[in-house]
């Protein structure tokens, strides 16, 4: 009897359905990649890969990398003249970007459409190409809107980019390609969507004023707004420096990751940082990593800060972030957020 009752919860136990466990996921976050600009003629002979080289070990310490990618990847195009800059890069630099481990790009950003619906397209075409994952731009506001999913280590993660800048011909529509707008009622209702269908949501946004280290006030209400709706980490873009870092609810909020590999000259556009976020039922761990983006010294190549300009960067971030609450601590020379949730648990937003 004994023996035949151990038989009967040894088939039981076979025939249950095996319980994937996820886990954990570490994201590498940068700022504004320009492979352009005044950087063009360096890149030309240096090759693509060389703004990476000094940091791609950092980007490829985790399973997957991300930023924003602020200029088109086309060959051609209609140049959209009705502004000061218009940039685009040339094919080779997707694959580029594959190299030094970036998975997905943020696309909804004021140079998407320097070279028009063609320049959009191809950026598109090169992007699938190369299998890099991308959000915030495409065909039609649909499109635009239209997440991006990296399954990884168990887990699903989906990322979605808006813009808040102009100039506004560049907002898709239901009939015209483009970025997708930041309007709430557009991230709101997308991240409510696809909250119940993924692990975690990591939403960007274009926005603020360049140069300004302290966010407008709409940017820390959008922030907020898309915590609320069920964002796990929010990531800024567009003003060129480092804004601060806010740990809101169960989120966590970079106002701006500041620029990154980016082809200009301008002496304001200096610091910024690698942010290391550790996802696992939540997130676990955000490191920064600080580096040299200034141009006049590292000739398009950025580079990791260590000693005592790493710790200047840090300082600098600790000086605008204190009066959103937030602290950063040194733990043998890794500089940690100390994270602030409040509010639902991961599990009780999913249910």
């Amino acid at each position: 009897m004994h023996s035949r009752l151990l038989l009967v919860l040894l088939v039981l136990t076979l025939s249950m359905p095996t319980l994937a466990i996820a886990g954990q996921v570490v994201i590498n976050a940068v700022g504004d990649i320009m492979l352009a600009g005044k950087g063009g003629a360096a890149l030309e002979r240096m090759g693509y890969d060389y703004p990476f080289a000094a940091t791609v070990a950092a980007l490829k310490a985790g399973d997957l990398a991300m930023g924003n990618l602020e200029t088109p990847i086309t060959s051609g195009g209609l140049e959209f003249k009705d502004k000061s800059y218009r940039f685009k890069a040339v094919p080779q630099a997707a694959a580029a970007l594959k190299r030094a481990g970036f998975r997905v790009l943020t696309m909804a950003n004021n140079h998407m459409l320097d070279y028009g619906t063609d320049g959009l397209l191809d950026t598109i075409y090169h992007l699938d190409k190369q299998g890099i994952k991308h959000s915030g731009a495409g065909k039609s506001l649909t499109e635009a809107r239209r997440e991006a999913i990296i399954d990884c280590n168990g887990n699903r993660i989906a990322f979605l980019s808006y813009s808040l800048t102009y100039p506004a011909e560049f907002f898709a529509t239901g009939m015209r390609a483009g970025t997708a707008p930041g309007y709430p009622s557009y991230y709101e209702k997308d991240i409510s969507r696809i909250r119940a269908n993924a692990d975690y949501v990591i939403v960007s946004f274009h926005w603020g004023k360049e140069g300004a280290a302290t966010p407008k006030r709409y940017q820390v209400s959008t922030a907020r707004r898309a915590v609320e709706a069920g964002a796990d980490l929010v990531i800024g873009h567009h003003p060129h420096v480092l804004q601060g870092i806010e740990s809101y609810r169960n989120g966590l909020i970079f106002y701006s990751l500041g620029n990154f590999a980016f082809g200009s000259l301008s002496r304001n556009s200096d610091r910024s940082i690698i942010a290391r976020i550790t996802l696992d039922r939540g997130i676990k761990e955000a490191e920064l990593i600080p580096i040299n983006v200034l141009n006049h010294e590292v000739r398009f190549q950025p580079a990791i800060l260590k000693g005592k300009r790493g710790k200047d960067v840090i300082e600098r971030i600790r000086a605008i972030s204190s009066p959103m609450g937030t602290t950063i601590r040194d733990e043998n020379g890794r500089y940690l957020i100390d994270l602030q949730q409040t509010g639902q648990t991961l599990a009780e937003r999913r249910e």
